[in-house]
């Protein structure tokens, strides 16, 4: 089993900044792509922002500039930078990642961690 584990959420004020880490554990031979998306009430979940192991990056052009992805290959974990943040920031933020499980297979299985709240809010 793989489990990935998001902290960091919370609320903030408009103009702040907040930083959210996703630690991936378990059966894992390799991790390609991590990425955040994430689900306002109502909306469905979308992309904030990706990561190939490589690190080339990937926004949606409501964060481009504000918010910032990283990752840290040795400890399968990925961070989610956000500055200037905005009311219409505030939504669950889930972490993502497409894991090969083991050497012998280069089957690429898609893993979500239970999501952690942000609330932009003055």
């Amino acid at each position: 089993q793989v489990q990935l584990v998001e902290s960091g959420g919370g609320l903030v004020q408009p103009g702040g900044s907040l930083r959210l880490s996703c630690a991936a554990s378990g059966s894992i031979f390799s991790i390609n792509t991590m990425g955040w998306y994430r689900q306002a009430p109502g909306k469905q979940r979308d992309l904030v922002a990706s990561i190939t192991v490589t690190g080339s990056t990937n926004y949606a052009d409501s964060v481009k500039d504000r918010f910032f992805i990283s990752r840290d290959n040795a400890k399968n974990t990925v961070y989610l930078q956000m500055n200037s943040l905005k009311p219409e920031d505030t939504a669950v933020y889930h972490c993502n990642a497409l894991v090969r499980r083991a050497i012998w297979s280069s089957r690429l299985q898609d893993y979500w961690g239970q999501g952690t709240q942000v609330t932009v809010s003055s």
